[in-house]
């Protein structure tokens, strides 16, 4: 008999020595961009493996993209934005339901909504979830209130899990010191890691204006509002170029208005680049990216950045200290100060072309050590198999 296509525990007890089982792997987000542009290289190695992969999340751009590789697509209609308990109340009853009708073997979540009310949906059903922790969101710097509110949801959610996914120590044991998951669940990964194939190293450019670039949606959070205030303050000679390159975010409670952004550029402040599809080529044509961010998981955007062979200007916050080498693949300033950014900026334009190009050969190096996304898919292929093994030994000896 040829191979069938099953849910583990579902194939009659007559054919399941003469069938291959398939699990059935869903994965969820707040975005199909997000997924397809940072777990795809899980989503193929899940393909590879013989997994059935349905994804679970809003329509956007990317949804073709994921449908073309062969994954099933679920439309899953969500508020992406702040804690309401009556409209989470509902995700929670959307993913029951999602749950329900494609009975996965095993959930991987990623981003805060998706991680906390999936989990909630797969202790009510008992179907296993690994979450993703990439960030604590705004929850986590914002009010005494929804802080509490978050650590409460993340208790009830995630009490039954094997595994939780971290992208830095902090968050780590963030968790653990405040009693939302035991030690023995949490394990640390490189970011979401990086393609180093795809990001290939960039010859340090050699000529035009020294170009601070950041890439970065824009919101409040990623510290956009440094980054103009440090491009004002100076003096910087007069060939340098501050460059902002993201998209504008109207769904996030700390977006920045559009006008604002063409003030700046009027004032002669930035260039704005709009959004791009591909940030590579404009990598390459930066000599430092900037990044001051008030908290992240692992920033994609200096993983790219370092895997590209630039020197990067980041936060002393957890996620963004741990991908660099403080003074040898880059240089940290203060979260929310200017002027902290504004001398970290200073201090590398102290620096000669060939130190810089040091510092951006030190982060790939650093990248190719660390961060390279094969580590990442080894770590789920291990916690799949931990998260399905109570199922197939029920359906081996039943």
């Amino acid at each position: 008999m040829g191979l069938k296509r099953c849910r583990l525990g579902i194939e009659p007890q007559a054919n399941r020595s003469k069938v291959k089982v398939i699990p059935h792997i869903l994965v969820t987000a707040n975005a199909s961009w997000n997924i397809w542009n940072f777990r795809t290289r899980i989503i193929q190695a899940l393909l590879d493996d013989g997994h059935e992969v349905t994804i679970a999340a809003p329509v956007d751009e990317s949804t073709i993209k994921l449908n073309n590789i062969g994954c099933r697509f679920v439309p899953l209609p969500m508020d992406v934005r702040g804690l309401n308990p009556i409209t989470d109340a509902a995700l929670v009853k959307r993913f029951v339901r999602v749950l329900k009708s494609n009975t996965p073997d095993v959930v991987l979540s990623y981003t805060i909504k998706n991680n906390v009310f999936v989990s909630i949906a797969g202790r009510i059903l008992n179907i296993p979830v690994i979450p993703n922790v990439t960030g604590l969101g705004t929850a986590f710097l914002s009010n005494f209130m929804l802080h509490s509110l978050a650590t409460r949801l993340y208790r009830v959610a995630f009490s039954k899990h094997d595994t939780v996914f971290f992208q830095n120590t902090d968050d780590r044991n963030l968790f653990i010191d405040r009693s939302m998951i035991r030690s023995d669940q949490a394990t640390v990964l490189p970011g979401s890691g990086i393609n180093l194939d795809k990001y290939a190293f960039a010859d340090y450019p050699t000529r035009g204006p020294i170009t601070f670039l950041m890439i970065s949606r824009l919101i409040r959070d990623k510290g956009v509002f440094e980054f103009v205030e440090a491009a004002k303050s100076g003096p910087y000679p007069s060939e340098v170029r501050f460059r902002l390159l993201g998209p504008l975010d109207a769904k996030n409670r700390s977006a920045i208005d559009s006008k604002i952004v063409r003030q700046w550029v009027a004032d002669g402040i930035i260039e704005y680049l709009g959004n791009a599809a591909d940030v590579r080529p404009f990598i390459a044509d930066a000599h430092c990216i900037v990044l001051p961010s008030y908290r992240e998981g692992a920033p994609r955007t200096l993983l790219e950045a370092a895997a590209m062979g630039r020197p990067v200007i980041t936060t002393d916050v957890p996620g963004c200290r741990s991908v660099l080498d403080p003074g040898l693949s880059g240089l940290l300033c203060e979260a929310r100060s200017s002027a902290s950014l504004s001398q970290a900026m200073a201090s590398f334009l102290s620096h000669t072309r060939e130190q810089r190009a040091a510092m951006g050969k030190a982060g790939r190096d650093k990248m190719e050590r660390e961060f390279d996304e094969e580590i990442i898919v080894q770590h789920y292929r291990a916690a799949i198999e931990r998260a399905l093994m109570p199922r197939l030994a029920r359906l081996e000896g039943s």
